[in-house]
């Protein structure tokens, strides 16, 4: 699996962005789908994650009820949609895949080369 991250950029707070991870390769629809992000002198931490059929989603507190995670599996693409956005949400954003979810970055198989999220004024 390959996946290709956009989408970012810079933003004020309370703003929105919308990145996307367009995924090629193996059966995408029979994978979870996640987001996590890094930010400076930080650990890499869960952000949001999407079950096979969309039916289940998982958020990080620190993001719950202003990201929204989807995936479009035609178009083997999953979506976060981030609104209100903050300051401390500044951070690279990287897709990944994983055959189960799991909040550990650890159990993912597959990664995107990131994309640069800034909230700022």
């Amino acid at each position: 699996v390959q996946l290709q991250a956009s989408g970012g950029g810079l933003v004020q707070p309370g703003g929105s962005l919308r990145l996307s991870c367009a995924a090629s390769g193996r059966a995408f629809s029979s994978y979870v789908m996640a987001w996590f992000r890094q930010a400076p002198g930080k650990e890499r931490e869960f952000v949001a994650a999407i079950y096979y059929s969309g039916a289940a989603t998982f958020y990080a507190d620190s993001v719950k009820g202003r990201f929204t995670i989807s995936r479009d599996n035609a178009k083997n693409t999953v979506y976060l949609q981030m609104n209100s956005l903050k300051p401390e949400d500044t951070a690279v954003y990287s897709c990944a895949v994983s055959r189960q979810f799991t909040r550990n970055d650890l159990g993912y198989d597959y990664w995107g080369q990131g994309t640069q999220v800034t909230v700022s004024s």
